[in-house]
């Protein structure tokens, strides 16, 4: 009988040895609230483990500001308030050894470092993302119907969403960041929106979506920048470890933030890195890491009007 490939060969490496020259990776979920956060200048190394921004409150201001001859001039107070930022240590390692180095098709610390960048850039961009909606944001926006809102200003959401946000929502949502917390615009007069992809179905379904974007520059110049209404520029966020999908009634409400300028800091001590640990045992044992020492915060933990920079919509 003649040799056949089918019957003959065993099965294994005998019948399948190449291995492709490629080397392929998994899907990263796209980082976007880093873009939005400021370094907080005039600190570094050497500075002990935090900084305290100062920040000065509006004046209150007079019903009227004329002087009556013979008076003395009233006078009012300037006041001053603080908030401390406190930088912690991050990082995270993955051990090789030199065995797996020397006889692998793929140089193992290569892919490590690829995949500890890819690591990186989540989790700072989470941390930030957590910065953006933890408590010390006071002002959070609950859709409590397809056409109502309920706003808390004590950095808990005492109410649970039954709708997801639509233009309805949006709308109020400037207003109140325009008209009663008076935040300034984040670029010129524009504020931002980073929403969660359910959040941007529950926009993009809506027709009145339809009708604002006959009357606004479809350009786009944010990354993953979906469109504006009215002054808000709006950014898909598909990370849903960093703006939730899943939040109130039936997990009906896709998570979003809006803010201005101002709004997030983030304080470093030691820009995060790459490192190369030292090789052990003669070399044999050997690892890559990333490492930082930063913090992120809000910059304004207050519903104050002129102080406030973020609306949360959320849910209880």
């Amino acid at each position: 009988m003649a040799f056949s490939w089918s019957t003959d060969v065993p099965s294994g490496i005998s019948r399948n040895h190449e291995l492709s020259d490629k080397l392929r990776s998994a899907a990263l979920a796209e980082t976007k609230f880093m873009q939005f956060v400021s370094t907080e200048p005039g600190y570094g190394k050497k500075k002990g483990e935090s900084i305290t921004i100062t920040r000065v409150s509006n004046m209150s201001v007079p019903t009227n500001g004329r002087l009556i001859e013979g008076q003395k001039v009233p006078e009012d107070s300037v006041v001053l308030s603080t908030v401390a930022i406190t930088v912690s240590e991050w990082g995270r390692s993955v051990p090789f050894t030199s065995l797996a180095q020397d006889l692998s098709k793929f140089d193992p610390e290569n892919i490590i470092q690829k995949e500890l960048m890819k690591q990186m850039r989540l989790v700072l961009d989470g941390a930030a993302a957590d910065a953006f909606t933890s408590t010390s944001v006071k002002v959070k926006a609950i859709p409590t119907g397809v056409a109502a809102l309920t706003m808390d200003t004590d950095g808990t959401a005492s109410s649970a969403a039954v709708a997801n946000l639509n233009v309805y929502h949006v709308e109020q949502i400037r207003d109140y960041m325009f008209s009663t917390l008076n935040i300034p615009g984040y670029m010129g007069d524009d504020y931002i929106g980073l929403v969660s992809t359910k959040a941007k179905r529950g926009l993009m379904s809506d027709p009145a979506w339809e009708d604002w974007k006959k009357y606004t520059d479809p350009s786009a110049k944010f990354n993953s920048e979906i469109g504006r209404l009215e002054n808000i520029r709006f950014i898909e966020i598909n990370n849903t470890s960093a703006l939730s999908a899943s939040l109130g009634t039936g997990s009906v409400l896709g998570e979003a933030v809006f803010f201005g300028e101002d709004a997030v800091a983030m304080v470093v001590a030691q820009d995060p890195e790459l490192r190369s640990e030292y090789a052990k045992d003669f070399g044999r044992q050997q690892a890559v890491a990333w490492y930082g020492i930063l913090e992120f915060g809000c910059v304004w933990d207050t519903a104050n009007a002129g102080e406030a920079r973020i609306v949360h919509v959320t849910s209880s």
